[in-house]
């Protein structure tokens, strides 16, 4: 039994459709991408796995039950928004925030210790929350997300205010919650985080389903157009093959764009005539790539 499940759930606001029959399963230790551009109807749709508002039709199940006080215990949430309260200390406010759900506040506050020196802030405790800068503020909204130990997590913008550093630091805290059994629904912009955490997505544009599946299996329903070529010298005449789109010099050789993968052939025919290669490869389409070509000429 799926841990998550949304089936044909919609939701309408006077004569607009924000969220047209979507579906998706998210399995035990599975992080799920749910994409979209905005206004498609991804905060709708997990406002509603939420429990703060209600569909008009279909339904959500959480272990195959439906959305009650119980449930609500079982799920974390860490909006786009942030809401922590400023001046408020992070102990009081996270040790709080985890009572709501229905954890001791000797529990909670153990917990809280263990997340603070995972992030490596203990001293944190008893700082007030506008004393910490904003990276470290994300760092706490995550904490409040998962303090209480959700097996449902729901993630909008995880990583948005984060220096390189602390993006991985957390994203290797996400996969550990995601190792370790926990369902996570997972919103971003940005398509190289959803590529490296997600095995499943559902894309929505103008609030329907326009591509679903594995990443794997999506990007076999689009073509290779790229080939990246690493030669010991120069390589002349490769914009005049028949099928290639252009040719870029990058740092590490050639960019050369294709019509069709048997181009590929010929590009390294004619490389290997004039110099050793050291480098070839076909590449698939990046999930960035899909997406806008999926929703980004539908007049968004």
């Amino acid at each position: 039994m799926k841990p998550l499940v949304v089936e044909q759930v919609m939701k309408h606001y006077g004569d607009k459709t924000a969220v047209n029959n979507i579906s998706l399963e998210v399995s035990e230790g599975e992080i799920y991408g749910l994409l979209g551009a905005n206004g498609a109807g991804k905060t709708t749709t997990m406002r509603m796995v939420l429990g703060l508002i209600y569909p008009d039709g279909g339904s959500i199940k959480y272990n195959g039950k439906p959305y009650s006080n119980e449930q609500l215990s079982r799920l974390g949430y860490l909006p786009e928004e942030r809401g922590l309260y400023p001046k408020i200390r992070v102990c009081d406010q996270i040790v709080y925030l985890s009572q709501l759900r229905g954890m001791s506040r000797k529990d909670a506050d153990q917990n809280l210790k263990y997340w603070l020196e995972r992030f490596e802030v203990p001293e944190y405790y008893n700082k007030r929350v506008e004393e910490l800068s904003k990276g470290n503020q994300q760092k706490i909204q995550f904490i409040a997300a998962v303090n209480h130990r959700p097996s449902i997590v729901i993630m909008d913008e995880a990583f948005s205010g984060l220096d390189p550093v602390n993006v991985e630091l957390l994203k290797s805290t996400v996969k550990e919650l995601r190792d370790a059994g926990t369902s996570i629904l997972f919103s971003t912009h940005r398509m190289e985080h959803v590529e490296e955490l997600c095995r499943n997505i559902t894309i929505l544009h103008r609030s329907n389903t326009v591509l679903k599946g594995s990443i794997k299996d999506i990007k076999k329903q689009y073509p290779r157009e790229r080939v990246i070529l690493s030669t010991e010298n120069s390589v002349q005449g490769l914009e005049s093959i028949s099928g290639v789109t252009g040719v870029k010099l990058q740092e590490y050789g050639y960019e050369i764009g294709i019509e069709n993968e048997a181009v590929g052939g010929e590009i390294l025919r004619h490389a290997m005539a004039q110099s050793t290669i050291t480098r070839f490869e076909i590449k698939e389409p990046t999930l960035n790539e899909i997406f806008i070509k999926t929703v980004g000429d539908r007049n968004e």
